[in-house]
């Protein structure tokens, strides 16, 4: 495999207009803010770019927001803040399938029961009293993975469908990785469970993103991220521009994992950043 080319922000800068930047593991880990995030934000917003924060996240853009505002980001620097929670909200308020007062068994992390209240359903404790199971978050840094199991095959069993609205595979927990919803839901599929996707790589999160863009010039819109999987395979299933940034859950991938991760995922990026900042160091793939 050739090599990716490295860039820079102010690279990026020259060939972009629209930056669909994704959250952990570019902007910040699950402790803070990145050194330098906020000033390539800055940076963009001072050369008249538009930005969305686009995350793979089972809350809402608005409580997303919210707390990245806490971080230190100051709420000007990004356009909107959008997460796979809303766009499973905006095709689930519409779907005849989901019925108000229906029960819905969640597995988030911190208790978020978000998308069943919006969506005025009916919380449970077990999955075999559910009509329905919602898998937006992961506490897999202290919940093994065979509980989860055991908390879903009621459901598995029932042929109860499930939505994932986070489908990351790892996540960021204590400066390691650690299992994310995806896996969990992945669980859920090889119980026998249907599952719908909604988030980074499927395209329903991009339309909903852009849609506030309007009619835009697609070589004109790159995508900032920091998983091939998701951030960088989404990104050529729509057809965009993409960078990987270096941080996050691959920093610790030597070159060979990392291009053998391109070859399973079918997707390479357009370039490679070591870091989202304003003099982000670059490096060629190829030694570490």
């Amino acid at each position: 495999m050739s090599s990716v080319p490295e860039t820079s922000l102010a690279n990026l800068i020259n060939q972009y207009d629209y930056f669909l930047i994704d959250q952990f593991g570019v902007l910040r880990d699950d402790e803070g803010a990145y050194e330098g995030a906020a000033a390539a934000l800055q940076r963009l917003k001072e050369n008249g770019k538009r930005v969305i924060v686009l995350s793979n996240s089972g809350r809402s853009g608005d409580y997303n927001a919210e707390r990245f505002v806490r971080l230190g980001f100051e709420r000007g620097l990004f356009e909107r803040f959008v997460t796979s929670g809303d766009v499973a909200f905006d095709i689930l308020c519409r779907s005849e399938d989901i019925r108000r007062g229906m029960r819905a068994f969640t597995i988030s992390s911190g208790d978020d029961q978000n998308l069943a209240d919006r969506l005025d359903l009916t919380t449970v404790p077990r999955s075999n009293d559910a009509d329905l199971v919602i898998i937006s978050g992961s506490e897999a840094e202290r919940i093994a993975l065979d509980v989860y199991r055991r908390m879903l095959e009621p459901a598995a069993a029932n042929h109860t469908p499930c939505i994932c609205t986070n489908p990351d595979i790892h996540k960021l927990a204590g400066g390691k990785n650690a299992p994310g919803a995806g896996a969990i839901a992945r669980i859920y599929e090889e119980l026998g469970g249907k599952v719908q996707w909604i988030g980074k790589p499927y395209h329903q999160i991009y339309s909903h993103a852009m849609s506030v863009w309007g009619s835009l010039d697609r070589a004109k819109v790159v995508c900032i991220g920091d998983s091939i999987e998701h951030d960088i395979k989404g990104a050529a299933n729509v057809g965009l521009a993409s960078v990987l940034v270096r941080t996050g859950i691959l920093a610790s991938k030597s070159d060979k994992e990392l291009f053998a991760l391109m070859k399973s995922c079918e997707a390479v990026p357009t370039y490679l950043m070591h870091e989202f900042a304003p003099a982000g160091r670059c490096r060629q793939p190829g030694g570490r």
